[in-house]
């Protein structure tokens, strides 16, 4: 009971509190003098996180980017550099069209060209052997022309090949881009940089994208190692030929340069490639009746005149027969 009462003691109570509470006093003063101060430690990791990045960024840039594919088969290199056709195909748009494909390095250019010069031999052969042997019945304009369009074919084939990939790789980037934004908002808002932004980011998109996984972390390693920032962002740009990204990259450069809030310019831009993604999607459902229209007339009217008038033709018979 003597317990009790002490402990229930409102004048034991009021000591307890205001030991308490000098004790809180005394830690809360006396804890900035003996913390430790980790602003030296943080500044070295930071700096060697970044000569990290910058290491890993000029290795994986000398190996030609994570796509870079490994080296040409030595027949079609050897039969390149013989026939020096790098000089009979040259294309100046080449290594850009292969940038925006996802391709790079030399191993690429190499067996484009390759591709270039054997296809149409390929084709032309192909067709030959049709017109000799499948083809008798044909007159010799059709032959000539069939070659003559296989031929031309198999040389317009790797361009149509790398368009068609650099836009399927542009939609699969562009698909995942407006959430990317939204994650790279909160990584800033939250005390990021945007070189850790964009690092983070390319972690987190990449089971969503690869690709533009992959143009993050490279974006992040030309942002580390080349002399000005607004050249790593028209790099991406270049790369992924988009207009939304293309206002992104102006308005982190704008940021940048003039110190405006990068947080404010990426919930713009944000929500302006939210609306450009829905916009494709309301031009792609608006698209659908005209293409559809060819194909409910060749294959669902004729279906339908049959049913509608097929039981009326059948009575006119019986009529006439009668």
């Amino acid at each position: 009971m003597n317990i009790v009462e002490t402990l229930t003691d409102p004048m034991n109570i009021a000591a307890a509190l205001a030991a308490a509470a000098c004790f809180a006093t005394v830690v809360t003063l006396a804890a900035p003098v003996m913390a430790d101060d980790k602003l030296g430690a943080r500044l070295k990791e930071v700096a060697k996180k970044r000569e990290e990045l910058r290491k890993k960024s000029r290795a994986d840039l000398a190996r030609g980017g994570s796509l870079q594919h490994k080296d040409a088969n030595q027949l079609a290199k050897g039969l390149v550099q013989k026939l020096n056709l790098h000089k009979a195909l040259a294309d100046d748009t080449l290594e850009e069209k292969l940038i925006r494909a996802g391709l790079r390095g030399h191993a690429a250019q190499t067996m484009f060209y390759f591709y270039r010069a054997a296809l149409p031999i390929g084709f032309g052969l192909a067709a030959l052997f049709y017109v000799l042997f499948l083809g008798q019945d044909l007159t010799p304009q059709v032959k000539l022309a069939a070659i003559v369009g296989a031929i031309a074919a198999g040389f317009y084939a790797p361009n149509l090949y790398l368009k068609n990939l650099a836009d399927k790789r542009r939609t699969k980037i562009m698909e995942a881009f407006p959430d990317s934004l939204d994650m790279m908002l909160i990584c800033v808002e939250a005390g990021m940089s945007v070189e850790m932004a964009l690092q983070r980011v390319g972690q987190e998109i990449a089971p969503a994208s690869v690709e533009l996984a992959e143009e993050f972390a490279l974006t992040t390693a030309e942002l580390s190692y080349l002399p000005e920032r607004r050249q790593a962002y028209e790099n991406l740009v270049r790369r992924t030929n988009h207009p939304g990204v293309k206002a992104v990259a102006m308005a982190l450069t704008q940021a940048e340069k003039y110190g405006t809030p990068v947080g404010q310019a990426l919930r713009v831009m944000a929500k302006e490639n939210r609306d450009m993604r829905l916009t494709e999607a309301e031009k792609k459902a608006a698209s659908l009746p005209p293409k559809l229209t060819v194909p409910m007339i060749v294959f669902f009217l004729p279906v339908l005149l049959a049913v509608i008038i097929g039981p009326a033709l059948i009575q006119v018979g019986e009529i006439l027969k009668k």
